[in-house]
């Protein structure tokens, strides 16, 4: 598995949704789908093993996780063509502090 960078910083290889859609691990999707429902409140309805799949927030292929289409992260270094956040003049705007501080 090559490691990859989200735009955010998050090393995508050590991420589950990433390892069980790169291995198609259905154990791991299980596992991470109920983990990520109590840890992160989607409780209502609970995350399903089918919506932890991710090929990382770069990737131009399908799948990517859920909460990459509403990541503001995400979606403002895909409007400024940054590959990484540190590369931003605005590093660590209120966007970037308040998904740090969501992932903490």
């Amino acid at each position: 598995m090559d490691g990859k960078i989200a735009i955010c910083g998050l090393d995508c290889s050590s991420c589950p949704a990433f390892i069980a859609t790169q291995t198609n691990d259905n154990e791991l999707r299980k596992i991470t789908a109920e983990k990520w429902s109590e840890e992160f409140g989607h409780n209502d309805p609970p995350l399903k093993p089918e919506d932890v799949n991710c090929r990382g927030c770069l990737s131009q292929r399908l799948p990517l996780f859920m909460h990459c289409d509403i990541c503001e992260v995400r979606a403002c270094g895909i409007e400024r063509g940054i590959k990484n956040c540190k590369e931003c003049e605005d590093y660590k705007c209120d966007a970037f502090k308040k998904l740090e501080e969501q992932l903490k």
